[in-house]
């Protein structure tokens, strides 16, 4: 343990009082209960509490990620703002292990292999840069879900392992680099500058000279149970459920449920008529970086998935497409970064019949990939060019490519269909396809590779699509302010609604059916700047306001069941496209108690809506609508093939502590004076004690107590 002394910042730090001498030396049980008031850990340590931990997950064939030792790792600070600063801590530096705190810039994967090639590094904090890096930042690989989707050496091999077509060059594959220390974000500017003061006081050597103790040091902590992959972890924890009373399970598979709804309701609990045809409209709902729960996903996920919303929303407006011959199915697909977890497992329940529509009821396919960064307003038409080989397939792909560009005619939105020779890009439609031959497409901004240049990164911020508002607005301003992307993914979301009217069957004009800019506004504000705004708050149950927050949204898919992204994106779906029914309360809770014919076609949510104006009382209200939940768990898990190559096999470990902070250290020279010393009293303390205990007889008794005492 070491010994803490001197300031940092504009407090000091352990400078012992008696009461903390008591507890240091002498170590009585009593004595800290005595002292509460006034910890000795306070008065050493800086916690740091806005930071972001990188954790281990595990598949069929390996760990990636990073940890810390079971009781965390140390080392003096060293901030790294360019990369010759480097040297000292590599070589140079008289104090390792060093702690790194590196500028987000720099953080390369040239320069991690470096760091982490060395013995004399514990640790790394990486402050976020800020402006996001102007030369991109993508932690994920070059080729993702590379393996797991369509192309084989079976089925298109010219197209598999990103052979034509690298779709993401600037992915470094640093997030999936295995690294043997801690590695932490720091999410705060103001602890990240109070770090560096604290460096600066303490750690930043003068005129080449080595800096005198005491140094500042950071401790993190992010200790993981799984090793070696998923195999491994998934055998040691169904080992300790089967045979233990209190099993302590050391991973747990990545699954939440994929949110799903259709134009006109069906029954959920059974099985459509075999010759009614659907089609599918789908889109990805998480994303991922190199740290735990820092997934914003504005390009990769959020700006398709609100586009889809606002298409869904347009079409349920239109008069007649409750007469349409075709359903369509709105798709929203959870844990697609990994492997294709949702859209796996959807087609997987379509195969094994636990899904209401069957692989054969597939009409189509629509996916909306990135969608927010388009050259001169040009959205790219991508298409299977194995399946359209097929003489039965390829006059339904140009159907559907011919009624996206119709739909495109006067719209600010051009659609160019790319190459026959061009594969599709990552995609859930290439899941399907692996099922079954559909016809189908993925719209998505870029022709080749990705315009997003912090795909899957923490950078993939709402500044990353452009969104800017003007100074001064409040927070209920913002909220209804219509950005300039915001009508650009309206302008998409109408073309998409338009061509899914006419591929339904819909005969109508399609000129009335047009997106909402104002709507579009307000989800884009609500998944990527702040949740806990007054539009969510009145869509949701009172039971759950504790998913809205004031941090930024994250779309990271977790191990927990229903998170915040998932319920979230259930709810809007469901208040965008619902109707509102004069219910009950317990009507709305137990709908099968009511005598409704049409009870089992939907589904009934009590949300607690708006504020009265009169008073500070909500006025809740009961929607109807066709919102259904299903798992995005990977089928993997279900069959126990830890091993699978054919789906998804991600877990993330566990852990019990994941903090960090700082504080000062002496010399060694100093900690042993003080173990010595503080021996010394102690030997010192057991003498004086056994001498008083010895002579107590003497020392303790009065002059009289030798004769008898008469009254």
């Amino acid at each position: 343990q070491y010994a803490a002394v001197g300031v940092i910042g504009n407090e000091e730090y352990f400078k012992p009082s008696g009461c903390d001498l008591l507890f240091i030396l002498n170590f009585v049980p009593f004595s800290s209960g005595f002292c509460w008031g006034n910890s000795v850990e306070r008065k050493i340590y800086i916690p740091l509490n806005k930071t972001a931990p990188c954790v281990r997950l595990l598949n069929a064939t390996h760990q990636i990620g990073c940890q810390s030792s079971m009781n965390g790792d140390t080392g003096v600070i060293h901030v790294v703002e360019k990369a010759q600063d480097l040297k000292w801590v590599l070589t140079d530096g008289p104090h390792p292990p060093y702690m790194v705190l590196l500028e987000g810039e720099l953080f390369t994967r040239e320069l991690m292999l470096q760091l982490k090639g060395s013995s004399r590094i514990s640790g790394l904090a990486v402050a976020i840069s800020k402006p996001s890096p102007a030369q991109g930042f993508s932690p994920g690989l070059k080729c993702p879900n590379d393996g797991f989707g369509v192309y084989s050496n079976d089925y298109g091999p010219q197209y598999a392992h990103c052979n034509w077509t690298v779709w993401n060059p600037l992915g470094n594959g640093l997030a999936y680099e295995d690294f043997s220390f801690p590695i932490f974000l720091l999410e705060d500017a103001n602890e990240t500058q109070v770090i560096k003061q604290c460096y600066q006081d303490h750690n930043l050597p003068q005129n080449g000279s080595v800096p005198e103790y005491p140094l500042c040091a950071m401790q993190l902590f992010a200790h993981m149970h799984a090793v070696t992959n998923t195999v491994t972890c998934m055998r040691r924890s169904s080992l300790q459920t089967a045979f233990s009373l209190n099993p302590e399970e050391v991973c747990d598979a990545l699954s939440d449920y994929n949110v799903w709804s259709t134009l006109k309701p069906i029954n959920a609990s059974s099985k459509i008529n075999p010759v009614d045809e659907v089609i599918i409209v789908a889109t990805r709902i998480d994303s991922h970086s190199f740290f735990w729960n820092v997934a914003p996903g504005a390009e990769s996920a959020v700006a398709s998935f609100v586009t889809h919303l606002a298409a869904a929303e347009a079409l349920h407006k239109v008069p007649d497409v409750q007469m349409l011959p075709r359903n369509i199915m709105f798709t929203f697909f959870q844990g697609e970064t990994f492997d294709y977890i949702g859209s796996s497992r959807m087609v997987y329940d379509m195969k094994m019949d636990k899904f209401p529509i069957r692989l054969d009821n597939i009409h189509s396919f629509l996916e909306l990939s990135q969608v927010a960064l388009r050259n001169s307003s040009v959205l790219w038409v991508h298409t299977d060019p194995v399946s359209r080989r097929n003489e039965s397939i390829q006059p339904q792909v140009e159907t559907l490519v011919e009624a996206l560009i119709n739909s495109s005619v006067g719209a600010n939105v051009t659609l160019q269909e790319v190459g026959q020779s061009q594969p599709l890009p990552p995609s859930s439609f290439q899941r399907f396809l692996r099922a079954k031959s559909i016809p189908g497409v993925v719209l998505a901004d870029h022709r080749t590779s990705f315009q997003n240049r912090y795909y899957q990164s923490m950078y993939d911020t709402a500044e990353n699509i452009l969104m800017k508002y003007p100074e001064g607005l409040s927070p209920e301003e913002t909220l209804d302010y219509v950005t300039d992307t915001a009508k650009s993914l309206a302008e998409v979301a109408t073309v998409v609604a338009r061509a899914l009217y006419q591929l339904a069957g819909g005969t109508g004009n399609t000129s009335a059916i047009q997106a909402d800019p104002r709507m579009v506004s307000r989800m884009l504000y609500g998944f990527l700047i702040k949740t806990n705004n007054s539009w969510f708050q009145s869509i949701i149950k009172q039971d759950l306001k504790g998913l809205l927050g004031d941090e930024l949204p994250q779309h990271y898919i977790a191990v927990t069941s229903l998170v915040n992204t998932t319920q979230l994106v259930q709810y809007v779906l469901a208040n965008l496209t619902g109707t509102v029914v004069n219910f009950t309360k317990e009507e709305c809770l137990n709908p099968e108690k009511t005598p409704n014919p049409e009870k089992e076609m939907y589904v009934y949510t009590w949300v607690q809506g708006s504020r009265d104006p009169n008073s500070t009382s909500r006025v809740p209200f009961c929607v109807q609508s066709t919102v259904h939940l299903t798992k995005a768990a990977s089928p993997a898990f279900e069959l126990k093939q830890w091993g699978s190559t054919e789906y998804s096999t991600w877990t993330e470990s566990r852990w019990k502590d994941i903090r960090a902070r700082i504080f000062l250290i002496a010399s060694k020279e100093l900690e042993i004076i003080t173990l010595v010393v503080g021996i010394a009293i102690l030997i010192l303390s057991l003498l004086a004690t056994y001498f008083i205990n010895a002579k107590a007889h003497v020392l303790f008794s009065s002059p009289g107590d030798g004769g008898t005492v008469a009254y």
